[in-house]
């Protein structure tokens, strides 16, 4: 049988022990490290083109992210034909909701050109409808991307003001994806874009 320890052996202090080797004992931290959550950031994009109809890309790639869970609204302001309007919506997937103007064909004249007077009065209500409804969505935050397609067409024919479609794109949620399509968008919101994409046509 070992012997019995001494008292001495018994009672080591290990910090003692330590420091007579030549070590120190480092003492617990009482800070604990900071959690860094990162805060998802949104994005200003626009696809342009001198011609319509030509980003359909752009809406399979919204109607992707709705699938997969995104809150999407994608805001047609000249293709009407439905007789849809903001009491209209249409849902897709449970995430997606399309909007067109309230009015039985597409606009493709400016505002003073109208076939009739009471047909230009009803395009240029309904285009502001649509804008209305995109705005409240913009100020909501209950969007995670927001799709408005032909604005800028919108604004060069006159049914939109591009001041206002600046400002608003200045207060939107940090968290929230625009996407501008089609032609005429106004050169001081390419400016503000983080990404900006451009199809050429050469016939």
């Amino acid at each position: 049988m070992p012997a019995s320890l001494s008292s001495h052996q018994q009672h080591i202090n290990p910090h003692t022990h330590k420091q007579s080797e030549g070590l120190c004992a480092v003492p617990p931290s009482a800070d604990k490290p900071h959690l860094h959550l990162v805060v998802p950031e949104g994005q200003l994009q626009v696809h342009t083109a001198p011609f319509r109809g030509s980003f359909s890309g752009v809406l399979s790639e919204a109607l992707r992210a709705a699938g997969l869970g995104s809150n999407v609204l994608i805001a047609q302001f000249l293709k009407g034909g439905v007789g849809q309007g903001p009491k209209g919506i249409i849902k897709f997937c449970g995430h997606l909701e399309w909007l067109r103007p309230d009015v039985p064909y597409c606009i493709t004249e400016k505002a003073e050109e109208g076939i009739t007077k009471t047909n230009q009065c009803k395009g240029k209500k309904a285009v502001e409808a649509i804008w209305e409804n995109c705005k409240e969505k913009l100020s909501s935050g209950d969007l995670d991307q927001l799709v408005l397609d032909e604005v800028g067409l919108a604004i060069s024919l006159g049914y939109l003001k591009e001041k206002e479609l600046i400002s608003t794109l200045e207060q939107r949620p940090a968290a929230m994806d625009v996407i501008l399509t089609g032609p005429a968008i106004p050169s001081q919101v390419i400016g503000m874009a983080d990404q900006v994409t451009k199809l050429r046509s050469y016939f």
